[in-house]
């Protein structure tokens, strides 16, 4: 559900140049960001983490369980796309429909990412995962609608996006070189660790969001708010191809 408030309206029609003018902004926040960034990294397991998953060997269940949360929980890229995804959800079936295509994507990715030993540059992957935050916060401030005329399957762009943030995953994992040893029962643990941070996240998410939506001024705030949903997700994009360029 598209944001229409007051503040994107004209006459009761979404303001579309206004639209274009933050997104713009924002493009050159990203634009500068590059040009001045000197260093950047991708986000990935905690190097303390990094260190016991390249020297230990055999099944870990517990261990990797815990390491998949963690991630989850602690990568501000995943919840905040979580954030943009649930965001103007306000059933329970929507949410546990959105939620599951996007666990189903990133799932799928991140098993077979590490089976077939395919993996893509963090950076760029990471970029591309802020590009879903950017999208998403579009989306929800009704700008496909204006520019184009059409609203994207958002469903399907919630799937492919969540093949995305699995190939982050793959990417990092395949660098860290987990000992082949136990490599498929420690992976299916950190996956469904990965899962239960979700949730975590995702129920403290609903939680604030149940209590912002019965203010009178949510609309008014949801506006600022996925602006600066836009904003962080070209942050991330610049934040990373800034990496890129650097490490290259």
């Amino acid at each position: 559900m598209p944001l229409t408030n007051s503040f994107l309206t004209r006459n009761g029609k979404l303001d579309s140049s206004l639209l274009r003018r933050l997104f713009y902004v924002a493009i050159f926040s990203c634009v500068l960001l590059i040009a001045f960034s000197t260093d950047a990294f991708a986000h990935g397991v905690a190097l303390g983490d990094k260190g016991y998953i390249q020297e230990i060997t055999g099944v870990h269940l517990i261990s990797f369980l815990y390491l998949g949360a963690k991630h989850m929980v602690t990568g501000y890229d995943h919840v905040l796309f979580l954030l943009a995804i649930v965001f103007f959800l306000y059933k329970a079936k929507d949410v546990a429909v959105y939620v599951s295509l996007f666990a189903i994507g990133h799932s799928v990715t991140m098993l077979a990412g590490v089976f077939f030993n395919f993996g893509i540059n963090s950076h760029i992957i990471d970029a591309i995962i802020g590009l879903s935050i950017v999208y998403k916060a579009l989306d929800n401030l009704g700008a496909y609608q204006s520019w184009f005329g059409h609203q994207p399957n958002t469903k399907l762009a919630t799937l492919i996006f969540g093949f995305c943030h699995g190939l982050g995953l793959s990417s990092k994992l395949i660098e860290y070189d987990i000992s082949p040893d136990g490599l498929w029962p420690n992976l299916l643990a950190f996956n469904v660790g990965v899962e239960i941070g979700q949730l975590l996240a995702l129920a403290l998410i609903l939680i604030l969001m149940g209590f912002w939506r019965c203010r009178s001024s949510f609309l008014k705030h949801a506006y600022t708010a996925n602006v600066v949903l836009m904003s962080a997700g070209f942050v991330l994009i610049g934040y990373q191809l800034a990496g890129y360029a650097i490490s290259a």
